[in-house]
C-alpha cells in the first residue's frame, strides 16, 4: 500500500473516532500527524509542526477574545438592539444584511476570512438573542463573503484572474464573479427557506429591547392599565409580569408586554435601549479599528485583534477575566489539529498524488468533474486560493485539448473550491464555530461537518453540469 493512501484512509479513521466516541477531533489529528508524519513520511518534528496553522491560531483567539470583551462589557447588545432598529424590527431580513454585509467587504477587498471574523460574532450573538438558528446566520455570513469573493479588484478575483493570466488561459473576470455571486446567492435562499426563514417572516417585526411585536402598522404597540395581575404577550421573547394593560399599535393591536431588565451598566434599563458607556464606546472604536487596520492597511487580523483586547483588557480589567474563559479553545484544539495533519499529507505529496492521477484520465468532462470534487474535498480543509492555484495548472493540459470551455471549467473549480467554506475544518467555518454565543459546539459543529458534507456532495457536481458541460469559453 502506498504512503498516500496509508494517509487518506488515517484521515478516514480518525473521522470515524471522533464522531462515534465523542473524542475532539483536533486531538486524534495531532497523534495521527505524529504517527503517520514519523512512520510514514519520515518526517522529525518540524516537519510536522511546519504544517500547524499558527497564523489561525492567532485569528482565532484573537478575534474571541475580542468579542468575548465586547458580549462581556454589552457591546453586542447595543449592535444587536442597532441592526433590529435599521431593518425596522424585521428580523428576517437581518440574515440578508448580513449576507450583503461580507459580500461587500469581500467585493472591495477584505480577504474572506477578515470579513468573517469581522461580521460572525455580530451576525450570531444576535441569532442567539432572537431565536435565529446559528446554523442559518453562520451560513449566511460564510456564504455572503464567498458571493463577493470573486469580484475584479477582491483578492480572490484577482489570485485566480492571476493564475488564468499566467497560464496562457482564456478568462472572463465578469464571468467568474458572476458565477461564485449567484451560486452562494442560490445556496443562500434554500438555506434560509429550510432553516426557519419562513417561521421568521411569520414572525413580524419585534421591538429592539427583547423581541416584543410591534404592531402590524410598524408602530410599536404600547400598553395601559393599572391594578394588578398579569400581562402576557406574544412573540419571542414575551414574558409574563405584573400589571394589566391593552396594547394599541397604529394599524392594528398587538399584545404589549416588553420585559423591562435593569440594564447592568447603566442603571437604566433596556427597555428605554441599551445605552453606550465609555468600555462599549472604546469597544466599537476597536472593532471599527479591527477593520481599518484588515482591510485598509492589510495588517493581520489576529495580531490586531489581540492588541486592541489588550488595550481594552488594561482599561477594563473586569470584563477581560471573564472573557478570556470564553475564548473557544476546543475549537482552536479541533482546527489547528486537523490543519497540521492536512500539511502532513501536503508535506509527503498526498495531494499533488491525487490530483495528478484525475489529471492523467483520458475522459476530459470526467477528468473535470474529479478535479472539482478534489478541489471541494480538500478545501474544505485546507487554503481554497492554496488549492485552486495547484487544480488550475493540472486542468491545463485538457483545457488545451479545446475539448472543455476554459472560463466554465475554472469558474466550476473557483466555485467548488469556495463554497465548501462552511466546513468547520476551513478557516471561515472555524470563525463562524468559535463566534457563537451560548450554543452546544459539540452539536453545532456536527451541523456544519453535516452541512459542508452535503455541500461538499452536491456542488461541484452542479457546478460541472452548470459551467463545464455546456461547455463556457
Amino acid at each position: 500500500m502506498s504512503p498516500e493512501l496509508i494517509s487518506i484512509l488515517v484521515l478516514v479513521v480518525v473521522f470515524v473516532i471522533a464522531t462515534t466516541r465523542s473524542v475532539n477531533m483536533g486531538a486524534l489529528a495531532f497523534a495521527a500527524a505524529f504517527g503517520v508524519g514519523t512512520l510514514v513520511a519520515d518526517l522529525d518534528a518540524d516537519g510536522i509542526f511546519a504544517g500547524f496553522p499558527g497564523d489561525l491560531f492567532v485569528v482565532l483567539v484573537g478575534v474571541t477574545y475580542l468579542f468575548a470583551i465586547a458580549r462581556a462589557n454589552g457591546t453586542t447588545d447595543w449592535l444587536v438592539h442597532a441592526a433590529v432598529r435599521l431593518v425596522r424590527g424585521r428580523v428576517a431580513l437581518i440574515p440578508w444584511v448580513m449576507f450583503a454585509l461580507t459580500g461587500a467587504l469581500t467585493a472591495i477587498g477584505a480577504v474572506s476570512p477578515a470579513a468573517v471574523a469581522i461580521v460572525a460574532p455580530i451576525a450570531l450573538s444576535f441569532a442567539t438573542r432572537y431565536s435565529i438558528s446559528p446554523l442559518l446566520m453562520g451560513t449566511m455570513v460564510v456564504h455572503g463573503a464567498q458571493a463577493g469573493g470573486f469580484s475584479p479588484i477582491s483578492i480572490y478575483g484577482s489570485i485566480v484572474n492571476g493564475i488564468v493570466e499566467r497560464e496562457n488561459l482564456p478568462g472572463s473576470e465578469v464571468g467568474l464573479f458572476l458565477a461564485s455571486l449567484v451560486a452562494n446567492l442560490l445556496i443562500a435562499a434554500v438555506l434560509f427557506a429550510l432553516l426557519g426563514g419562513r417561521k421568521l417572516w411569520a414572525r413580524g417585526a419585534v421591538t429592539p429591547e427583547d423581541g416584543g411585536v410591534l404592531g402590524t402598522g410598524g408602530t410599536e404597540a404600547t400598553g395601559s392599565g393599572t391594578g394588578t395581575g398579569t400581562g402576557s404577550g406574544t412573540g419571542p421573547g414575551a414574558r409574563t409580569g405584573t400589571g394589566t394593560g391593552a396594547g394599541a399599535g397604529t394599524g392594528g393591536t398587538a399584545p404589549a408586554a416588553v420585559a423591562v431588565r435593569p440594564d447592568r451598566e447603566t442603571g437604566g434599563t433596556e427597555g428605554t435601549g441599551v445605552r453606550l458607556t465609555p468600555a462599549r464606546i472604546a469597544t466599537l472604536a476597536a472593532l471599527v479599528a479591527l477593520v481599518v487596520a484588515v482591510l485598509g492597511f492589510d495588517l493581520d487580523a489576529g495580531l490586531t485583534a489581540v492588541t486592541l483586547a489588550v488595550v481594552l483588557s488594561t482599561a477594563w480589567p473586569d470584563d477581560s477575566r471573564r472573557a478570556v474563559g470564553e475564548i473557544a479553545w476546543s475549537t482552536v484544539l479541533l482546527i489547528c489539529g486537523v490543519l497540521t495533519y492536512v500539511g502532513v499529507l501536503e508535506e509527503m505529496g498526498t495531494i499533488t498524488w491525487a490530483g495528478e492521477g484525475v489529471g492523467g484520465i483520458g475522459v476530459p468532462l470526467l477528468a473535470a468533474v474529479l478535479l472539482c470534487y478534489i478541489g471541494a474535498i480538500v478545501s474544505a480543509f485546507a487554503s481554497s486560493v492554496g488549492i485552486m492555484g495547484a487544480l488550475i495548472p493540472l486542468a491545463v493540459p485538457f483545457l488545451a485539448q479545446g475539448e472543455i470551455g476554459a472560463v466554465g471549467m475554472i469558474a466550476a473549480l473557483a466555485v467548488s473550491a469556495t463554497v465548501v467554506d462552511v466546513s468547520p475544518f476551513s478557516t471561515n467555518g472555524a470563525l463562524v464555530l468559535a463566534a457563537a454565543p451560548d450554543v452546544d459546539r459539540e452539536r453545532f459543529f456536527r451541523q456544519l461537518m453535516i452541512y459542508g458534507g452535503i455541500v461538499v456532495a452536491a456542488v461541484p457536481a452542479l457546478a460541472w453540469l452548470v459551467l463545464v458541460v455546456p461547455g463556457f469559453g
